[in-house]
């Protein structure tokens, strides 16, 4: 089937037929059953039954089978109906510090493949841009892919990134700073490009197959060797105007303390993120250790592990209060890597959070503010590329979506 059709029906100009509120539905939920599309449309079972018989028909509905296999671990219920895979692909590309990860997924939510792309710290734009295209033409080839099927392209930056697309002050990725990203994608691949910031990008990932799922309001609060986060209202993310909502890891807490990275003192990242626990974990062993070899060592009981892990959290959980007194979210989702600490960081995060938090748990009642830890720890943001695709084909009010299945050829 011609994506260009598919394209016709996700755009702003047919949104009240039956036919595109179908597509654009499953464009953001992934693959539903009938009862499903009902249900979220609010159409009647009937309408939406002639709609599906045209779509099937036109080759743009295919039934799931294995198409439509939900990822294992989501909980939601069995699936019968996708877009066609056929129909278009998109691209995710995610720019960190050293390295560029991409992912190619189509419109059934499959991931086809991913690739990540080592180019060390301050890589140049121009050495990145030719890195990614080469990268992508290799994938579609090895994959059987037509890149004439390609829909769009979505931008995950480690740094703020404003609503036209520019990069802000960014000291991970310095050399695109005050780049137009979406200038930059669109017409490397002569598509429609979109971008922002990676902790925003990590709350779409979440909403479209993670912890999120089906929340429309959400804090998400990134522990990582930096502190990110995103403010997710009424299924949309806030971005601010400037692209710089939900920098919580830059709310200074000690005006006099610490030298930030972002240039300011006694940021929340200096002391709330685990980059010098790290550094003191190291050098206690003696040699080089990463967050996951710290957490393994906490797990098997090492008390000096177990503790940097407890002091970074009661540390977040304050400064985390803090954005809940201003916010009062009911639901915050605890991201990055330290995330895998499980119960290690999230009892004494949460222990420190009703301490200090404005609006404090009755006693014996349930928790007002549920702190709960992200399913996408992995490739969150890379993966919240790939949702700025399926989010903008249609330029929809809201997103919320299912979880992708992975499909390696």
């Amino acid at each position: 089937m011609s994506p260009s059709r598919l394209s016709q029906l996700l755009a702003a100009q047919h949104a009240g037929t039956p036919g595109n509120r179908i597509v654009r539905t499953m464009s953001e939920r992934g693959a539903l059953s009938a009862t499903e599309i009902a249900r979220l449309t609010g159409m009647a079972r009937s309408t939406v039954s002639t709609a599906l018989t045209g779509l099937k028909q036109s080759g743009i509905v295919i039934e799931a089978g294995e198409q439509g296999e939900i990822a294992k671990g989501v909980g939601r219920p069995p699936v019968t109906l996708v877009l066609n895979p056929d129909a278009g692909t998109c691209i995710g590309v995610h720019l960190s510090l050293d390295s560029i990860q991409l992912v190619v997924a189509d419109v059934s939510h499959s991931v086809i493949a991913e690739r990540s792309i080592d180019l060390g710290l301050d890589y140049p734009v121009e050495a990145a841009t030719s890195a990614i295209k080469d990268a992508v033409a290799r994938l579609y080839k090895e994959h059987g892919l037509p890149l004439s099927r390609l829909l769009g392209v979505g931008v995950s930056v480690s740094g703020p990134v404003s609503p036209d697309g520019t990069v802000q002050r960014s000291s991970i990725v310095p050399g695109w700073t005050g780049m137009d990203v979406i200038k930059t994608f669109r017409g490397l691949f002569d598509r429609p490009a979109y971008a922002d910031n990676e902790s925003n990008c990590a709350a779409i990932a979440e909403m479209m197959w993670g912890a999120a799922a089906g929340e429309s309001n959400f804090v998400l609060f990134k522990i990582d060797l930096g502190v990110g986060g995103a403010i997710v209202h009424n299924g949309e993310v806030i971005r601010g105007i400037a692209g710089g909502a939900g920098e919580f890891g830059h709310i200074s807490i000690e005006p006099g303390g610490d030298l930030c990275r972002c240039g300011s003192r006694g940021c929340l990242e200096v002391y709330a993120s685990f980059n010098r626990p790290l550094v003191q974990m190291q050098r206690m062993h003696g040699r080089h250790m990463t967050m996951d070899d710290v957490i393994l060592l906490a797990e098997r009981g090492d008390s000096g592990a177990r503790r940097l892990i407890a002091d970074t959290a009661e540390i977040a959980g304050r400064g985390l209060a803090t954005i809940g007194t201003i916010i009062n979210p009911p639901l915050i989702i605890i991201g990055g890597r330290l995330a895998l600490a499980g119960d290690m960081l999230l009892g004494p995060l949460q222990h420190a959070y009703d301490k200090y938090t404005h609006i404090k748990p009755a006693k014996g009642a349930p928790r007002q503010t549920r702190i709960i830890a992200g399913k996408l720890t992995e490739n969150d943001s890379l993966l919240g590329a790939i949702g700025l695709v399926l989010r903008n084909q249609g330029k929809l009010e809201r997103a919320v979506y299912a979880a992708p299945r992975r499909r390696y050829g």
